[in-house]
């Protein structure tokens, strides 16, 4: 928490644009610690995977994770491809079909890239050890002296010695009592339920981050422009760097939402906000300038030392807004969202 403090701390006030005559400025910051190797709400917190490597030397990966745009698709892809030395593009990802994937809890609690990463980083491990096994028969080598790369098996110090992966795959097949290159895992990180009195560790493994918000605000009528957001994550080690950048801009711009604008009100079962003409999303030229720093380390039980990523850049949004509101009017807000009319109140008492 500290590091992630530190990244944003000093950043935030650089080169502060113009203040406007009639607004007040206010800088303010918050962290979050958050699950980053799933959470066990359930009794299992567990995924599968099948990993299948075929006579053409492509990969398929059959997943329980679920797609729903967090790019949990290239990422576990990407886990596959550098267990088993292949370029991605070789990589096909299988997600969508009940009646084939195995099974996973959901998607939820930043859980996919750490669960079901592990559960493909396992599956890709066994049929790598598989084609090793196999090279090192037709290379006449010790399965030590092997290494793969780019869809090749070749012997460290003789790279000429090489087999593609199609061939070895063949020979596997076709050999006395052949093997098929298709492997199953299933992880369930090392985590326990909460008890009665709420102890337990749900989770096999924390991200921190913190946020600071500038924002400049009109006293006379309470309108809040936000200049600038820096936001600092704890992330293990960052598997795909733009797209968890990606991740981050996009919890904040749900944040800034829920902090300024967004309200949905129900009243004995009827939703009053339900369509955008009353429930107020901010628009892409509502959005302030973004920094994104990552804060790098190598988690012990993550995926290539990866934690969960998926809702750390939304959380501390909120809070971040009301400290810097704090800030430049003396006023606190505990209640969201903030809107102008509710600033404006404050500020009249």
């Amino acid at each position: 928490m500290r590091e992630c403090l530190d990244a944003v701390g000093d950043e935030i006030r650089r080169a502060a644009p113009p203040l406007a005559p009639g607004w007040k400025r206010g800088v303010g910051y918050a962290g979050m610690f958050h699950v980053g190797g799933g959470a066990r709400i359930y009794r299992s917190d567990g995924c599968g995977a099948i990993v299948k490597l075929d006579d053409f030397g492509r990969v398929s990966l059959i997943t329980g994770a679920s797609e729903i745009g967090q790019g949990s698709e290239t990422v576990l892809a990407m886990i596959v491809a550098e267990t088993l030395g292949v370029p991605l593009e070789r990589v096909d990802v299988v997600n969508s079909d009940t009646a084939v994937k195995p099974w996973d809890v959901g998607v939820h609690a930043s859980r996919t890239t750490f669960i079901a990463g592990n559960a493909a980083r396992l599956a890709a491990e066994k049929i790598r050890a598989r084609l090793v096994e196999v090279a090192a028969e037709q290379l006449e080598a010790s399965p030590g002296e092997l290494a793969l790369k780019d869809g090749w098996v070749f012997v460290r110090a003789e790279p000429g010695r090489r087999l593609a992966y199609e061939r070895v795959v063949r020979a596997g097949h076709l050999r006395e009592r052949g093997v098929s290159f298709v492997a199953e895992a299933f992880y369930d990180p090392p985590t326990e339920m909460l008890d009665k009195d709420l102890r337990g560790n749900v989770s096999a493994t924390y991200g921190f981050a913190a946020q600071a918000v500038m924002l400049d605000v009109d006293v006379a009528t309470g309108q809040v422009h936000v200049r600038r957001v820096i936001s600092a994550h704890d992330v293990g080690r960052a598997l795909n760097p733009l797209a968890a950048e990606g991740q981050i801009h996009g919890g904040i711009h749900m944040g800034l939402g829920y902090a300024l604008s967004e309200r949905l009100v129900v009243e004995d079962g009827q939703i009053f906000t339900s369509s955008f003409m009353d429930y107020a999303i901010l628009r892409a030229d509502d959005m302030p300038d973004i920094t994104v720093r990552f804060i790098e380390s190598v988690d012990a039980e993550g995926p290539f030392g990866a934690k969960g990523l998926g809702e750390s850049g939304v959380i501390p949004v909120s809070a971040a807004v009301a400290n810097a509101l704090k800030d430049a009017l003396g006023v606190a807000f505990t209640e969201l969202p903030i809107t102008p009319a509710r600033i404006h109140a404050a500020v009249s008492r």
